[in-house]
C-alpha cells in the first residue's frame, strides 16, 4: 500500500511539473484573474482621456472654461490692436497740432476723416466745433464760451474712454471667476471619486486616482483661462491710464489756446 501511494505521489509531482513548464507566466496571471484574484488595472491618463472620462457636470465646467478662454484671447488680440492704433493716431495728431498748422485746416481734416480719426482728433473736433458755434452768438461771454467748449470735449472724451474700455470688464470677470469655476469642477469630481469607493471592497489609490486626475484638469483649465485674462487686464488698464492722461493734458492746453483766441 505504501508502494502504491509513493507511485501516485511521484506521478502527481511529474504532472504538476509538466503543467507548470507549459504554463507561461502571462497565462497564469490571466487564469488568476478568472479565479477571482484582483488584477492590476491600468488607466489611460492622457489629458484627452481624462476629459472624455470625466462626469457630465465636470465636462460642462470644462466647456465653459474653454469658451471663456477662447473669448478672452479674442478680446485680448482685439484690444492690443485697438490700443496700438489709438496711440499711433494720437501721436500723429499731436505732431500735426504742435507743428503750427492752422486750426481751421485741422478741423476740416478731422471732419472729413471722422470715421478713421483717432480719439484725440475727435476731442479736438468737438471742442473746436463748439467754440466756433458759440463765438457766432452775440452777447456770449468768454467764460461761457469756454465752459461750453470744455463740456463738449469732456462729453467726447467720455465716449472715447468708454470705447477704449469696452470688453475689459469681461477680462476682469474671467480672471476673477474662472479659478473658482474650475475649483467647483474639481470638488465635484473628487466627491464623485470618493463616493465610488463605497462600491469597492478594498480602497486603493488606483481606485480614486483617475477620478481625482480628471477633476484636477478642471482646475488647470480654470487657471489657463484666468492667468492671461488677468495679465491682459492689468496691461490694458495701464494703457488706458496713459491715454487718459494724454487726453486730459491736450484738453487743458487746447482750452488755453482757444481762450487766448477768444479775447
Amino acid at each position: 500500500m505504501l508502494r502504491r501511494w509513493t507511485r501516485n505521489w511521484h506521478a502527481s509531482t511529474e504532472k504538476f511539473g509538466e503543467e507548470s513548464a507549459a504554463y507561461p507566466r502571462g497565462e497564469f496571471l490571466r487564469d488568476a484573474r478568472t479565479r477571482g484574484v484582483n488584477p492590476t488595472v491600468t488607466h489611460d491618463m492622457s489629458v484627452l482621456s481624462l476629459i472624455t472620462g470625466a462626469s457630465v457636470l465636470v465636462q460642462i465646467v470644462m466647456l465653459l472654461l474653454l469658451l471663456a478662454s477662447v473669448f478672452s484671447w479674442y478680446y485680448i488680440f482685439l484690444k492690443v490692436f485697438t490700443f496700438r492704433r489709438a496711440t499711433r493716431l494720437a501721436e500723429r495728431f499731436e505732431k500735426d497740432f504742435w507743428s503750427g498748422s492752422d486750426l481751421n485746416e485741422l478741423y476740416q481734416r478731422a471732419v472729413n476723416s471722422r470715421d478713421s480719426a483717432g480719439s484725440q482728433e475727435r476731442i479736438f473736433e468737438a471742442g473746436f466745433r463748439e467754440f466756433a458755434k458759440l463765438r457766432k452768438q452775440p452777447g456770449m461771454d468768454v467764460g461761457d464760451v469756454m465752459d461750453g467748449v470744455r463740456r463738449a470735449m469732456r462729453a467726447t472724451y467720455q465716449r472715447e474712454m468708454e470705447r477704449l474700455e469696452s470688453y475689459l470688464s469681461f477680462l476682469a470677470s474671467v480672471g476673477s471667476v474662472s479659478p473658482y469655476v474650475g475649483l467647483f469642477g474639481t470638488v465635484w469630481g473628487i466627491m464623485n471619486s470618493f463616493r465610488s469607493l463605497a462600491n469597492v471592497a478594498q480602497a486603493t489609490l488606483g481606485a480614486v486616482a483617475p477620478g481625482i486626475a480628471e477633476a484636477l484638469v478642471a482646475t488647470a483649465m480654470g487657471l489657463f483661462a484666468a492667468i492671461p485674462a488677468v495679465v491682459a487686464y492689468n496691461r490694458f488698464a495701464g494703457d488706458i491710464n496713459r491715454l487718459a492722461t494724454r487726453f486730459d493734458s491736450f484738453m487743458e492746453e487746447f482750452t488755453n489756446i482757444l481762450q487766448r483766441q477768444a479775447h
